[in-house]
């Protein structure tokens, strides 16, 4: 029999200041970015490194999890799956090819195969999360081996709906935490953590990364 992991999260780290279901909160449509255009080019340019694009020399199938009317890739991939909670906003999304209406905090199963998608993205949304571990876990099982998950946030939020442990903490301590949710997920390979905007004297929205790899199966389960 296999041991649990222990939660190193202390009590009450994904509460949030409105538990009310999220379907309501996110029931109004919102075609507006949260982060500004600079770190909307960061997080573009770094999907391109990462060869998830319309750029990349073999055609790419991509989750974007948490997503809404825009993906902030560079090019379409070949194939662009959206989750999301709000059907009218991923029905604008016009690199979409596949749309799915799901709260993940209610149900973190993703309904797609085993390693079947090329890469798994969330930008600015990893903080609305309250069962993170869950969900990178599916994000594992169904990314191919070698293939990347890419969590990027910023310093903006709707805080009732953050979970208080990320509020109570700052932009190095949210580098640690997401690392921590894919060390707990397994599958993965070390996490890199990158500020990918401007450091000293910047006055945009921080853009912050943490990319891990699907391990191969035989290494990884």
């Amino acid at each position: 029999m296999s041991r649990s992991r222990p939660n190193p999260f202390p009590e009450g780290f994904f509460d949030r200041a409105d538990p009310s279901p999220d379907e309501e909160f996110y029931a109004p449509t919102r075609l507006v970015t949260h982060i500004d255009d600079g770190a909307i080019r960061a997080v573009g340019e770094l999907y391109r490194e990462l060869g998830l694009d319309g750029d990349a020399r073999e055609p790419r199938r991509v989750l974007d999890l948490m997503s809404s009317w825009v993906s902030h890739l560079r090019s379409a991939p070949a194939e662009l799956i959206v989750l999301g909670m709000n059907a009218a906003e991923l029905a604008t999304n016009p690199m979409a090819t596949q749309r799915i209406v799901q709260d993940l905090n209610v149900d973190p199963a993703l309904p797609l195969p085993d390693a079947s998608v090329d890469g798994v993205l969330c930008c600015v949304s990893v903080d609305y999360l309250t069962r993170p571990v869950e969900v990178l876990a599916e994000a594992a099982r169904v990314l191919r081996p070698g293939a990347p998950v890419v969590v990027t946030f910023s310093n903006r939020c709707f805080p009732t709906k953050a979970i208080r442990g990320w509020l109570a903490t700052d932009d190095q301590a949210h580098c640690a935490i997401v690392g921590e949710y894919l060390r707990l997920a397994g599958g993965f390979g070390d996490a890199e953590a990158s500020l990918r905007t401007p450091g000293d004297g910047y006055s945009g929205d921080p853009l912050y990364a943490m990319v891990a790899r699907r391990l191969p199966r035989t290494a990884a389960g």
